[in-house]
């Protein structure tokens, strides 16, 4: 798909475009199969280009600037010897797909689940990836997300400190193994989504400064310098990210891209970088004719980022939820330090099932300045919400999981609030058995001054924060074995029931129409401050959900059923999910109210039985619209 670096044309012809107005000269320096120098044409724009007769992918190569540095090409396909190794022609057309009948499905039946693919398996590479497929099939997730797979130095990384956005991680299996991996996905019937960093390159191995325009001087990231998308020359900076995008989509048939940290970039232009990226996706998926998906990291709460284009937004199908995250871990953990400071009550979880944001405008404690903007009039299905990910678990101090955090019960009653909520849920990799290995920051750089600036600065990150001890060294490979997922534990009672509940509540989920946030859907929220409880009332297609989330140490007592017969689906207090016993009958029947609205749930007194939900669990209700006493 893109024009950018080495591109074959045919069984023996390929081009070559590189963006390097800094150099005064370009030349491709051919390592392989037969070693030759040549020259590339510049035009006005600063790109040196030439076609070559007589090459084929696997060729190696280096770009040489000014008759003195020679580097690897800045949209190099692959690198396989490394950051700092040659680059490699990659010929796109030649893998045999076998997923032509796929048909990515609806943003609203996205159920995520986020790996690493070096920490997933023992192997950590794309092939071990597909060998776990059918189990991922059997939990009920409909999309694999994956940790950014761009080419970074060393073998183990978290993938943000990518060098080479169009290259595919040498040690993972490259090219080749990442589309046999979204090929055998397809197969399995999983969606796949890819992060993608937009917002910074890594430092090591990044040379891109020597050939153009690349950064700003203008503004700062925390992880490395900002990327130039409205100086001089930013045009074909962002043409540099965009082609970058559509080749995942085209040439590696991914479904969605989850755009990294976007509040990192910096673009005052009035057509800004962010809504030509969607723009051209769109674009493509129309000419593909399948859907293409771009879900923005986002921590603005600007609404701004789903809006259309042509209404001045980014135009972005979906965005994370940081709220929804924040105040479900501070309900469970009772943890205030660092960003958690601004959340804390079951109002906060009570606004965010209902709109998505917390913050729409009001002041934040944590920021000392008002935050965000009202996202009530957006539709359920564009938030992903979650209770953990890689970067709430891997970036605490000790990497530890909420398994590590609370009771096996609040464990329950967490992933009940994620994948029952209308949003659109996200695992993080082993939660469904309730691994209990940390997901710490691991590195593998080279450069000894750059490994002692990581070090310094993981323990400047957590300076806001209560945690206390010694800061995992990244650079240590221990810190990355320690990461690695452990499936024998899905043999233990506990580990293999949580698995079987967190299969129930997918599958409630897929069963129930009242459930997830497509359209047509209505909802009623409350949360009884005084008790800690989350009640959920949702219709749609002739059909009711009732849920009730208590938080409390202790069972309690609603008087809120509403008229009907309603049957009980499911109630994390169950022995068969090792809980203490459900004191919550199978049917519950109630008279008609005039009063059948939520709002007045703890006023209803006409109901035949009350329900007494258990200590920090979940109970949920559903029936027929046509029901009646």
């Amino acid at each position: 798909m893109s024009t950018l670096g080495a591109r074959v044309i045919d069984s023996d012809r390929c081009s070559f475009q590189v963006w390097a107005p800094k150099a005064q000269r370009v030349e491709l320096h051919l390592l392989s199969p037969q070693e030759r120098i040549l020259e590339l044409q510049p035009d006005e724009r600063g790109y040196y280009s030439t076609t070559i007769e007589k090459l084929t992918a696997g060729s190696t190569y280096v770009v040489r600037l000014d008759g003195q540095k020679e580097r690897p090409d800045p949209a190099s396909k692959f690198q396989p010897e490394g950051v700092h190794g040659p680059s490699q022609v990659i010929d796109h057309r030649t893998f045999e797909w076998t997923d032509h009948n796929w048909r990515t499905p609806g943003l609203q039946d996205f159920i995520f689940y986020e790996l690493h693919v070096g920490t997933f398996t023992p192997e950590g590479n794309f092939d071990s990836v597909v060998s776990q497929l059918p189990a991922l099939r059997d939990l009920g997730v409909t999309a694999v997300e994956l940790m950014p797979v761009a080419q970074f130095p060393g073998n183990r990384n978290w993938g943000y400190d990518g060098v080479y956005p169009f290259a595919v991680q040498n040690s993972y299996g490259g090219p080749g193994g990442l589309k046999g991996l979204v090929n055998a996905c397809h197969q399995t019937g999983l969606a796949v989504v890819l992060d993608v960093v937009y917002n910074h390159l890594g430092p090591e191995g990044n040379y891109l400064d020597e050939f153009g325009h690349y950064f700003s001087e203008s503004y700062k990231t925390p992880w490395g310098r900002a990327l130039n998308f409205d100086g001089p020359y930013s045009d074909e900076v962002a043409r540099f990210f965009i082609e970058n995008a559509l080749s995942w989509f085209a040439d590696f048939h991914i479904d969605a891209l989850r755009l990294d940290a976007i509040h990192g970039i910096v673009d005052i232009n009035a057509r800004p970088f962010l809504a030509m990226l969607s723009d051209a996706v769109h674009e493509l998926a129309q000419k593909l004719e399948r859907r293409c998906y771009l879900i923005a990291e986002s921590d603005l709460n600007d609404v701004k980022v789903l809006q259309a284009t042509g209404l001045c937004g980014f135009g972005m199908d979906a965005q994370w939820s940081d709220d929804f995250h924040h105040t479900l871990h501070t309900l469970l953990t009772k943890e205030r330090g660092g960003y958690y400071l601004d959340f804390g009550g079951i109002e906060c979880l009570e606004k965010a099932y209902r709109e998505g944001f917390v913050y729409s405008g009001q002041h934040s404690r944590h920021r000392a300045r008002r935050h965000g903007n009202s996202s009530r009039s957006i539709s359920a299905h564009r938030f992903v919400v979650c209770a953990q990910n890689h970067d709430q678990v891997g970036n605490r101090m000790f990497g530890d999981r909420l398994s590590a955090l609370v009771s096996y019960e609040r464990l329950k009653l967490a992933v009940g609030v994620v994948i029952l909520s209308p949003f659109l849920p996200l695992l993080f990799m082993g939660e469904e058995y309730g691994e209990i290995s940390p997901f710490q920051y691991f590195t593998s750089h080279s450069e000894p001054s750059l490994i002692e600036a990581v070090r310094r600065g993981r323990r400047a990150e957590f300076a806001a924060f209560e945690w206390q001890g010694e800061v995992p060294d990244p650079q240590d490979e221990s810190t990355f074995l320690r990461s690695r997922l452990n499936r024998d534990r899905i043999s233990d009672p506990q580990h293999q029931t949580l698995l079987g509940f967190y299969k129930a509540l997918v599958a409630l989920r897929k069963q129930t129409p009242a459930l997830g946030g497509g359209d047509g859907q209505a909802r009623e929220v409350t949360g009884a401050k005084e008790r800690k409880v989350l009640l959920v009332r949702g219709r749609a297609y002739r059909s009711e959900v009732f849920m009730a989330f208590n938080f409390e140490e202790q069972a309690t007592s609603l008087n809120s059923v509403w008229s009907g017969r309603w049957q009980k689906r499911l109630d994390s207090a169950d022995t068969r999910w090792l809980g203490p016993g459900s004191a919550v009958p199978e049917t519950i029947a109630c008279r008609d109210s005039d009063r059948d609205s939520i709002e007045s749930a703890h006023e209803q007194t006409n109901y035949e039985q009350s329900v007494t939900v258990g200590a920090t669990a979940l109970v949920v209700f559903t029936r027929a619209m046509t029901d009646n006493l």
